[in-house]
């Protein structure tokens, strides 16, 4: 599987979301994350260079949602 990344924004609090995250797919599909800290907003999950969730307005992903995206990706 190709490197799997979070991109968060460190100063809006989203840290522990992206932890929560990273700790989700290791423990469902045994693969290393990559917390990558940012700003602006932003909150995306990456399979190499594709986008497979993020944060838009009025929607968080859910670990769920995240472990599921990767997967499919994968």
């Amino acid at each position: 599987m190709p490197d799997i990344s979070i991109i968060y924004c460190r100063p809006c609090g989203y840290e522990k979301r992206a932890r929560e995250a990273a700790t989700a797919l290791r423990e469902r599909l045994a693969v290393d994350v990559k917390l990558v800290p940012g700003s602006g907003g932003i909150f995306e999950v990456k399979v190499g260079d594709r986008t497979v969730a993020k944060r838009v307005k009025g929607h968080f992903p859910d670990a769920a949602e995240i472990v599921a995206a990767v997967a499919a990706a994968g």
